[in-house]
């Protein structure tokens, strides 16, 4: 690789970095960053916009926009527990019913 192109890679690496050290202050997101912050795919997020499965904002009814926090909320749902708090919590409630 020569000294250019080394160089060239290492702006890039830059220029990401900051645009995300950005997106990480910013509290109203459009609708690219919201997909890179989600980490999915504009097409996959269009979907979920459309059919109403995930918070979002249509001020103009074009443009969409998302909250930071609704987004990570959205991305903490339906949290899946280790199997021995599971069965630590199945064991608190048999005890609990005086069946234990």
């Amino acid at each position: 690789m020569s000294q250019e192109e080394l160089i060239m890679v290492r702006l890039e690496t830059i220029e990401k970095k900051l645009t995300e050290q950005a997106l990480a202050t910013k509290t109203v997101l459009n609708f690219n960053e919201g997909a890179s912050f989600l980490d999915l795919s504009k097409s996959h997020l269009y979907k979920l916009t459309s059919q109403k499965r995930i918070p979002h904002f249509c001020p103009e009814g074009k443009k969409i926009y998302f909250l930071r926090e609704d987004l990570q909320n959205w991305l903490l749902r339906n949290r899946q527990e280790e199997e021995q708090t599971v069965e630590e919590r199945l064991n608190s409630l048999t005890i609990g019913n005086g069946e234990g």
